[in-house]
């Protein structure tokens, strides 16, 4: 197995103690003139909670990352690699994901009853 970096061992260590699959956890490094970058790969299935609400927990854990690669004078980025197929990819080519119909809900009129209308 390739040497792992702490900026590599970090990412995954954290990230498999926030999804249901952590044997699906995989981070690649690739380093060019711009930094380091770490491409997270997870089971489709926990990218919610990798990114979490607006974004906020994948923020939190670039934010956490700068603060590692500061260490070792680096910059590093991290990107989430999105299946092809995914929701959020098809929204942006312009498609709809498809949702369950729900029935439309009979109105209450219980309320109405009671006021004597």
């Amino acid at each position: 197995m390739a040497e792992q970096h702490k900026d590599q061992e970090f990412v995954e260590y954290l990230v498999k103690g926030i999804v249901n699959h952590p044997d699906d956890v995989k981070v690649e490094r690739t380093v060019d003139e711009m930094g380091v970058l770490l491409t997270l790969h997870v089971n489709p299935e926990d990218m919610g909670y990798v990114i979490g609400r607006q974004g906020q927990t994948a923020r939190s854990i670039r934010t956490l990352l700068k603060i590692v690669g500061a260490k070792s004078n680096a910059r590093v980025n991290l990107k989430i690699y999105e299946p092809e197929g995914s929701r959020k990819s098809m929204e942006a080519r312009g498609e709809r994901a498809p949702r369950a119909e729900a029935a439309p809900a009979e109105p209450d009129t219980s309320v109405l009853d009671d006021l004597k209308i």
